[in-house]
């Protein structure tokens, strides 16, 4: 681990000192380092240079870790986050125990966590037009770490949906959105939902719905090799309705009546670096704090 990139989350450490004090430490260890800022007001983010990058530091929380890991899906880069958020399910490192997790890093006391991924497109309805006349064709949804969400925008309504998996029909369901969520995303907004918890290595997909308008609603797991279709339906009197799809809560794109998202496993991964020995278990029940 030689040449590291910090990403850092400008909101965070808005005067850059946990920026530059790690910085300053790698490069008195020998390291070379590149910087780039998240959420700068005013002008463009850094864009993201990867070449002949041996790891990656993010400095914030989860959402600017899921950003950075968006960004480099097709790289393979190990990731560590450095929490300055709040919970931290992905940033592990907190900040009194930067220098110290710097050098574990930098002596290859680490181990790489893989994660699966989510890619997802969206099919348009039969007629291929959109509400405003428009053709349209299919359009690629970033792939997500965390889970791919389909949500209203606009006026409160319900939602219907129609799902598929693996071609089949699996049910009718009417709700305020349904999340589609990896193993690393249980512990997110799947989580919120009453979805379950499930061990962020495993092989899974979870299809959860968002207040489900039914007094019976569960949550389901699949596995990671099924293809899940959600057809999008109808509003009131068979209106058109228009609703968002998103990865990770971002790269948000609208979708309508008679569109289907359609949901695989990502031929990527994410390489989370993991320096703690605790199990998920015990790092949950810390979280948590029960």
């Amino acid at each position: 681990m030689r040449k590291i990139l910090i990403v850092t989350n400008k909101c965070k450490d808005m005067d850059l000192s946990i920026t530059d004090r790690i910085a300053g430490y790698l490069k008195s260890k020998g390291a070379e380092v590149s910087t780039a800022l998240r959420n700068v007001k005013d002008r463009e983010d850094d864009s993201v240079r990867t070449e002949g990058t041996d790891a990656i530091i993010v400095l914030g929380g989860d959402g600017t870790f899921l950003q950075v890991a968006r960004e480099c899906a097709d790289k393979d880069i190990p990731i560590l986050g450095v929490n300055l958020g709040t919970l931290g399910f992905l940033a592990e490192v907190a900040v009194d125990d930067i220098e110290a997790s710097l050098d574990r890093l930098l002596a290859g006391e680490y181990e790489i966590s893989r994660r699966m991924m989510l890619s997802a497109e969206v099919t348009p309805a039969d007629d291929n037009k959109g509400v405003d006349g428009a053709m349209r064709g299919v359009r690629q949804i970033s792939p997500a770490l965390n889970d791919i969400t389909i949500t209203r925008c606009g006026s409160l309504q319900i939602m219907r949906f129609t799902i598929y998996v693996n071609d089949r029909m699996l049910c009718n369901l009417s709700a305020d959105g349904i999340i589609v969520a990896t193993p690393t995303g249980s512990t997110g907004y799947n989580m919120s939902a009453g979805g379950p918890i499930v061990e962020p290595e495993a092989g899974l997909i979870v299809l959860t719905p968002i207040c489900a308008h039914t007094l019976s609603s569960r949550s389901i797991v699949l596995s990671a090799d099924d293809k899940v279709e959600i057809e999008i339906g109808a509003g009131k009197e068979d209106s058109c309705i228009e609703v968002e799809a998103s990865s990770d809560g971002s790269d948000k794109m609208l979708v309508h009546t008679g569109d289907r998202v359609r949901v695989v496993r990502s031929r990527y991964t994410s390489s989370v670096v993991r320096l703690s020995k605790d199990s998920f278990l015990q790092t949950l029940h810390r979280k948590l704090g029960e």
